[in-house]
This record gives structure tokens, sequence and C-alpha cells, in this order.
């Protein structure tokens, strides 16, 4: 059985990821990553990191950063899921990335559009940050849980 990607041509996209990526930065606040350290300082502003868990543990994370994961990270936001976190609803600005800045701006879009107010991305991701010099911290996968006897 041929699998759509092995077929003689190749399937055309309506939009790729690059006018995915566009159309979000034209809509969310796009940061570098010295003005995501500047506003840091502020209370009202939480870093959000949407990487897999296993990126994470892997590369390490921003000290103060709070962990969203990108598949769970609408239903955290929306105060009528049975998963939200009251994080969201502190009236905080929000600054997400991901890895190297294209997951966050969409997340970043989706949340807007959701009415989470006010986000922005930080251009390049956690890989811009650790280019630029900014902390890191090695985050630890918990440790197994104990068999049952």
């Amino acid at each position: 059985m041929m699998r759509p990607s092995q077929g003689s041509a190749a399937m055309k996209l309506k939009k790729g990821i690059k006018e995915l990526v566009a159309e979000a930065e034209a809509v969310i606040e796009t940061m570098t990553v010295d003005e995501v350290k500047a506003e840091l300082a502020d209370p009202k502003v939480q870093l959000i990191d949407i990487r897999d868990v296993r990126e994470l543990w892997r590369d390490g994370g921003i000290p103060g950063a709070y962990h969203a994961p990108r598949g769970l990270l609408e239903f955290w936001v929306d105060p009528d899921s049975p998963y939200h976190r009251e994080l969201f609803a502190s009236g905080r600005k929000f600054i997400f990335f991901c890895a190297g800045g294209l997951r966050s701006a969409l997340a970043a879009k989706t949340v807007h559009e959701m009415g989470l107010a006010p986000v922005a991305h930080m251009a390049g991701g956690f890989g811009a940050w650790v280019k630029a010099g900014g902390a890191v911290e090695k985050k630890e996968p918990p440790p197994p849980k104990p068999q049952a006897a």
C-alpha cells in the first residue's frame, strides 16, 4: 500500500507552516530574547515553555518559566475545561516559547483567539535564548513510581 507521501506527485497544501507562522506573527507580538529578558523583572509577566517534556529534560529550561505542553495548552487556558490552570486566569502577560519559535507563534495566536491577553512569543525560542547566553536550569524527570508488590 502506498502512503500519500510516497506518490509521484507531492501533496499540495492550502497553507504551509511558513504561511501559518507568518499569519500568527502578523497578529501577535513577537519579542526578541533581549526584550523578553527586560520584561522578566516584571511580576506581571510569565514565560511559558510549550516544548515537549522530553525536550525540557534533555535541554533544560529557563528559570522561572512555567511548563505548559503544547498538546494541553488550550485545555489549561480555558476556564471551562476540567484541566484549567489558574495561572492562565491571573491577568499576567504570557510570553510563549518553544525550541525554535515556530510552535510558540502558533500557540500564542491560538490562545489569543481564545481571548487570552496579552500574549507574545519569543523569536528563535529556547535556541535563541541559549545562543544569547540566557540562564538555563537542568530539569529532571520525576523518579519512577514504586511497583506494587
